[in-house]
């Protein structure tokens, strides 16, 4: 019942929403590759699997036409990182919410292009979203890689041997939860990553060469993840609460 009441509750909300939606479309693409490539007999039930697959994107993709106004809300709130102490990470992240703010608009183009509102050339757009995309996606595992340095110097001494035993526990824990974080949002960045390129043109890096399951593994590793640190974020702030 509990597990059906956090169901219910994540639809509600709509990055709950959409993290379901993500899950289940990069499953089905990766069963449905599976059953395709490997399982002649049941191929058919592949290949509507990869169709429910596609749709569930098409449906991720009209959902963000909304999503422009909160992601300018969000860089308006942030600006330049005035209040970021590290100045490394405060760029990192300036580039990073502009480059988010510029693939909404390029997605939206190439979604009315392929619709016949706009009589425009809809790759050249999916092309640039993508880019911006991998753009978005390398600044942020650059930016998770620095934080797990800077955490783990933090708990080393300057003799340089780990001064965790010398830490408050509760310190201590709180910044070993910090660097697992990151260490999640790496690994589903790098998950991203590989498909981000995979959607360039061909001729960069690996692009065009990943077959239909190895897009749903990848997308499936970062959607568990993902909804994994928004699940843990939630108790977290039960645990806070008064």
């Amino acid at each position: 019942m509990a597990l059906l009441n956090g169901l219910a509750s994540a639809l509600e909300s709509y990055r709950g929403r959409d993290r379901l939606i993500r899950t289940l479309g990069y499953g089905c693409q990766l069963i449905g590759g599976v059953l395709v490539e490997q399982c002649p007999t049941r191929s058919e039930v592949g290949r509507r699997l990869l169709v429910v697959s596609a749709q569930l994107s098409h449906c991720r993709t009209v959902l963000r036409l909304f999503d422009d106004l909160a992601m300018f809300v969000y860089t308006k709130q942030y600006g330049l990182g005035t209040e970021e102490e590290d100045i490394f990470i405060r760029w990192l992240s300036v580039l990073s919410n502009m480059a988010d703010q510029m693939y909404y608009p390029c997605e939206h183009i190439a979604w009315a292009a392929d619709a016949k509102v706009l009589q425009v050339d809809s790759a050249r757009w999916w092309t640039l979203s993508t880019a911006l995309w991998t753009l978005s996606l390398l600044l942020g595992v650059v930016k998770a890689l620095w934080k797990m340095l800077k955490l783990r110097q933090k708990l080393r001494s300057p003799t340089g041997t780990f001064a965790s035993s010398q830490l408050p526990r509760s310190k201590r824990r709180a910044m070993e939860a910090k660097i697992c974080s990151e260490v999640l949002t790496l690994l589903s960045n790098l998950a991203d990553l590989a498909n981000a390129v995979h959607w360039l043109p061909r001729g960069v890096l690996w692009a065009g060469r990943f077959p239909p399951w190895l897009v749903g593994l990848m997308g499936t590793i970062s959607s568990i993840l993902s909804m994994y640190q928004a699940a843990r974020a939630d108790r977290q702030a039960e645990a806070d609460s008064p």
